[in-house]
């Protein structure tokens, strides 16, 4: 596998840099960024992957959530990966800004003509993770996941289906119960087709409901997020945990929207939230 770096720039002590690669899982170039904190110079670190939302690529995160200041501070790896497969085209994939382009939605697809290349869920989970090793400064033994939105979901759904390989997680605005909104049945019924049982294994408020979650989970939602009601639904997900046992810290901020600068607000927190489950005091 050959990986290509594109650009590097130096930021706070660490470096960011965004490489492109050809994908075994999705047959075709992805690209992903990562942001290298100065305590990698001195030995391995945790890595902490974010997981963006729809219509964003890999450097959307790097750029507008300024989550590199504290990452070099507690000694984070940052890494984004793209949101769908871009080089190959599909017919249709950029007929609708929620679906296909920009938008693989973190699942395996099955139906055709999707799943030779929308393999988002394995991309995420296996492959990328074994590039970022490859690099030589991320720790395999302390992973973390985050998102936003549809990054949020695909955030959940990771942390709850693979519970030895992420050690904490947390979701910004995510998707919660993608079974029961309009986006959701969208791209299940498109990327999975019509067998609602199959859909279950990427709904993270069926997933938690299942089997309780052992570490805490932190989401933060905005209440003036116009895609709260609709699509979001962190209710159903909060009722959800509540019947498993799980725990989660949810809150919700008065004033705030769906942007990035609602992300960026409490990004510091997020940050730290993971810290303590990823770096040994």
């Amino acid at each position: 596998m050959t990986l290509n770096l594109l650009s590097e720039h130096a930021c706070f002590g660490g470096w960011m840099r965004f490489y492109s690669h050809e994908s075994r899982e999705c047959r075709t170039e992805m690209r992903f960024s990562v942001y290298v904190p100065p305590q990698a110079e001195q030995g391995k670190v945790p890595v902490l992957y974010y997981l963006a939302g729809l219509t964003c690529t890999e450097e959307t995160f790097m750029v507008k959530a300024g989550a590199q200041r504290v990452a070099a501070e507690l000694g984070l790896m940052l890494v984004a990966p793209d949101t769908s497969p871009r080089k190959v085209r599909v017919p249709g994939d950029d007929a609708n800004w929620d679906f296909g382009l920009g938008a693989g939605f973190y699942v395996d697809s099955t139906q055709e003509p999707w799943s030779q290349n929308y393999r988002m869920y394995s991309y995420v989970t296996k492959e990328l993770p074994e590039i970022v090793q490859s690099l030589g400064s991320g720790r395999a033994d302390r992973q973390g996941i985050f998102g936003h939105s549809m990054g949020g979901h695909g955030a959940l759904v990771c942390a709850l289906r693979n519970r030895d390989q992420y050690s904490s997680v947390s979701a910004f605005a995510p998707i919660s119960a993608p079974m029961q909104c309009p986006w959701g049945l969208k791209a299940f019924s498109g990327y999975l087709g019509e067998d609602r049982e199959q859909w279950k294994q990427y709904d993270a408020s069926e997933l938690i409901r299942a089997q309780r979650y052992a570490r805490p989970i932190l989401i933060d939602q905005g209440a003036r997020d116009k895609f709260l009601t609709e699509q979001l639904k962190p209710d159903l997900f909060a009722d959800a945990v509540r019947e498993s046992g799980s725990e989660l810290q949810f809150r919700m901020h008065p004033g705030y929207d769906h942007g990035y600068y609602f992300i960026a607000t409490f990004m510091e927190d997020h940050l730290r939230h993971h810290a303590r489950q990823l770096i040994p005091s």
